[in-house]
């Protein structure tokens, strides 16, 4: 499978994620937008990612490389392309269906649970994984839903967790993919983000969190998500 992953930031990497490609002998392209590097052509590959970022779509006009971002997506989705986003890839895959991406009622760094809606219970990506697991939260905005999708995620912070759209689009506002290098990227080059709040966490919590059982879980639903008979196992 040829995967394309878009990153907004210097510091950002797709994490596990590559680790999961390389196991399972996919290819992996990387387009920093952020740069102005040229996106790909919409036959060049099978599965996009689009990951998070600083940026915001409510910003447009200061990020107009996400206009463009939003515009692939929209060509991958009928494409019938397999497409995930990452935080800011959720609210940009929001924002090619129509949905206008939203301020969160609450800013969220940490490792917080996220609640499956009964959507979610029944989603196949999501199978086994009980009511509440953790994940990884860097964010301020959320996704606006789509018409048409449905919601399987949520926490108190955050309403719009996680949507699906069709079996090949998913947004997901939280992230499953940053390993322990990641994190203390993250902690390093984004100190303000730490500031305190009702659902910061402090560095030290992040870089002594279970990090690698969230990152299995991940390889599980790119497992699903692809139908990848993966050597990559929980």
């Amino acid at each position: 499978m040829k995967i394309h992953t878009i990153l907004h930031a210097s510091f950002e990497t797709a994490g596990s994620i590559e680790n999961w490609a390389y196991e399972n002998s996919h290819s992996l392209d990387i387009t920093h937008s952020y740069l102005n590097q040229p996106l790909p052509n919409i036959n060049d590959f099978d599965f996009l990612i689009i990951m998070g970022g600083p940026q915001s779509p409510r910003e447009q006009d200061i990020y107009p490389y996400l206009t463009n971002e939003i515009s692939l997506i929209k060509d991958a989705i009928k494409a019938n392309k397999y497409i995930l986003g990452f935080c800011l890839g959720a609210q940009l895959i929001g924002e090619a269906l129509g949905a206008v991406t939203l301020k969160s009622p609450e800013k969220e760094v940490g490792i917080w649970p996220i609640t499956l809606t009964e959507d979610g219970k029944n989603d196949p990506l999501f199978e086994g994984f009980g009511d509440t697991f953790d994940v990884i939260h860097w964010h301020n905005d959320m996704p606006g839903i789509p018409e048409g999708s449905v919601i399987i995620a949520s926490s108190p912070g955050c309403p719009h967790q996680a949507f699906r759209y069709n079996k090949r689009v998913y947004g997901l506002q939280f992230h499953m993919e940053f390993t322990q290098d990641n994190a203390k990227t993250m902690c390093d080059c984004c100190p303000d983000d730490l500031k305190p709040s009702k659902f910061t966490q402090s560095k030290e919590d992040i870089l002594t969190s279970d990090l690698l059982s969230i990152n299995q879980k991940l390889n599980l639903i790119l497992n699903r998500f692809t139908n990848t008979n993966s050597l990559v196992t929980t």
